[in-house]
């Protein structure tokens, strides 16, 4: 009796549990009893021909009914109205259930930040602040639109904030190497890290330049100190300092200067700093030919140059501009490129 009991427990949870593997042995079932009860009914043409069989068993199965096949025996028309079609339709939408529940799932997955995703070139940002978040976010789809995607990690228990622009993993920590693959961390050409903790993000920065050092690393400091910590570890990081005490007193000097901080650092209106490479091909020329051929032929201003020691805010216009030096201005748009031949 103990046995018994036991393998009726065990029938019930294992046999008609309808996950994967026991849907596809009913659906085998059913296509071999339907075969054998034709069979049995004299329905020679349904069952002379396999691909006939299943193409009428799938069409009946599903309530097309297209009529081009159908049962001529009374035995045949019995088979169809009790088994082939009341088994079929429930099989049909156990699958398409299945389907449905796997796609969906496959979906939260995303949403969740529990997938791994495909992509390389991307841009990383480790980190989310809420709105700020946000905003950068918008602002880099504006530059990056058609180029590179953007990729969220985040610590914080948030879903995707933009299900369908981005892609986004969750993460426990931003040092986890197993977490970390999932953002394809090692094929990222910019990690963006912006924490509300300066220690999570030196951490963080430390992390992503060991893993992945051709990438282009950026990150966001409160506190210079581990922001100068950081540059000496890795002198290819790029380090951005809170400006928010220095805009105060710029402003507090000179009135309304804050407005004109904010236009040159937004990206989707206004005039907006950029900046571009002196390519190599080009002879050397004086910064103040430079001045003129970009103001006139492309309504942008150059305000600096980087000729590899710092920048140089608002230079002399003869200073002697080389290939491989980088120019700094300010237009409406990004200007993908300069005909420089044009100079001359």
């Amino acid at each position: 009796m103990a046995i018994w009991l036991q393998l009726r427990r065990w029938m019930g949870n294992k046999l008609f549990e309808l996950n994967n593997r026991n849907l596809m042995v009913l659906l085998l079932v059913y296509i071999i009893i339907s075969w054998l009860l034709l069979i049995w009914a004299g329905e020679q043409e349904l069952t002379s021909d396999i691909t006939l069989f299943l193409y009428y068993l799938m069409v009946t199965a599903s309530t097309v009914g297209y009529g081009d096949y159908s049962p001529v025996t009374s035995a045949g028309k019995w088979v169809v109205i009790l088994f082939i079609i009341p088994g079929g339709l429930s099989l049909f939408a156990a699958l398409l259930g299945r389907i449905a529940t796997v796609a969906i799932d496959y979906w939260r997955a995303g949403v969740l930040g529990k997938r791994k995703l495909k992509m390389d070139n991307h841009i990383l940002l480790l980190g989310w602040n809420g709105q700020r978040t946000m905003n950068l976010i918008r602002m880099l789809q504006h530059e990056e639109t058609g180029k590179r995607p953007i990729v969220l990690c985040s610590r914080s228990d948030i879903e995707n904030p933009l299900p369908g622009e981005i892609g986004f993993v969750r993460v426990t920590s931003y040092t986890d190497e197993l977490e970390m693959k999932n953002a394809n961390l090692s094929s990222a050409s910019c990690i963006v890290v912006d924490n509300l903790e300066d220690d999570i993000t030196l951490s963080a920065a430390l992390y992503c330049a060991n893993e992945n050092p051709n990438a282009h690393l950026l990150a966001y400091f409160k506190d210079e100190a581990l922001s100068r910590l950081l540059s000496q570890h890795c002198p290819n990081a790029e380090c951005i300092p809170a400006v928010g005490a220095e805009m105060l007193a710029k402003a507090a000097v000179d009135p309304g200067s804050s407005a004109l901080h904010q236009e040159l650092l937004a990206s989707t209106k206004g005039m907006t700093q950029y900046s571009t490479v002196y390519p190599e091909g080009e002879k050397n020329r004086s910064l103040e030919s430079l001045f003129h051929f970009m103001k006139k032929d492309y309504q942008s201003t150059l305000i600096g140059i980087d000729r590899g020691e710092g920048i140089e805010l608002n230079p002399e216009l003869d200073v002697l501009v080389e290939p491989k030096h980088k120019l700094f201005y300010i237009a409406d748009e990004r200007i993908d490129f300069f005909d420089w031949a044009k100079i001359d």
